[in-house]
């Protein structure tokens, strides 16, 4: 489990995608040291298992399915050798928790709409896919490219993120181009409310009588 606060940023050295999987190579001096082989890391919000590690650089295997949801694998503004990507190492008993419950697992990739400056402030606007616009909720928490941000403004499948300085100069958000492809990541909390509600409602009515009530002692 992450928190969507990111301390460490990364560069991809090498990065090899089919559509059954790959791997991804990170130079990422800050913290390869304190990694090792088998621990989790997020990078760009997605949980990947650590392969191996080699001085200021570790590898990460990528499955068919995160090829297909990531900007791994996306074919249009996806991930490259050279970019900037966010890094967080797993939640640790006492640590402070910044942000939300982020569990890395990918929903899906959006695409930026704009990002522009507001005095010191940044207004980031991203289009979601329509069977992600359920998770977005005005003020709630959102993931992406592994930071936990809060949902400003939602309109016509437009998310708008209020970005503040420290987190523009401290993430890979300041690279972010038009039509960039961007991990995606809904509040866990609604998903767990949605898969409650949808089972409540397969469920069949049953209506009780005044009497079998009673019987049941109520």
């Amino acid at each position: 489990m992450f928190t969507g606060i990111i301390e460490h940023l990364g560069t991809i050295e090498s990065l090899s995608v089919q559509n059954e999987g790959g791997r991804v190579t990170v130079h990422a001096p800050t913290l390869a040291s304190k990694l090792a082989v088998a621990n989790s890391i997020a990078v760009n919000g997605c949980c990947l298992t650590i392969v191996s590690v080699d001085n200021d650089r570790f590898s990460a295997d990528l499955s068919g399915e995160t090829v297909r949801k990531t900007s791994f694998g996306t074919t249009s503004g996806r991930l490259r050798k050279g970019a900037r990507v966010n890094l967080e190492q797993p939640l640790t008993a006492g640590k402070e928790f910044g942000g939300h419950f982020v569990l890395g697992h990918v929903d899906g990739t959006g695409r930026v709409a704009h990002l522009r400056s507001e005095v010191e402030n940044w207004w980031y606007g991203l289009e979601v896919p329509e069977d992600f616009a359920s998770y977005i909720v005005p003020k709630g928490s959102i993931t992406i490219d592994g930071v936990s941000l809060t949902v400003a403004d939602w309109h016509g499948r437009i998310a708008e993120i209020a970005v503040i300085p420290y987190t523009y100069d401290h993430t890979n958000i300041r690279d972010r181009k038009l039509g960039d492809a961007v991990n995606l990541e809904g509040d866990i909390l609604g998903k767990y409310v949605e898969r409650y509600l949808d089972a409540r409602s397969s469920k069949p009515m049953t209506k009780l009588s005044l009497a079998e009530l009673t019987e049941q002692g109520f």
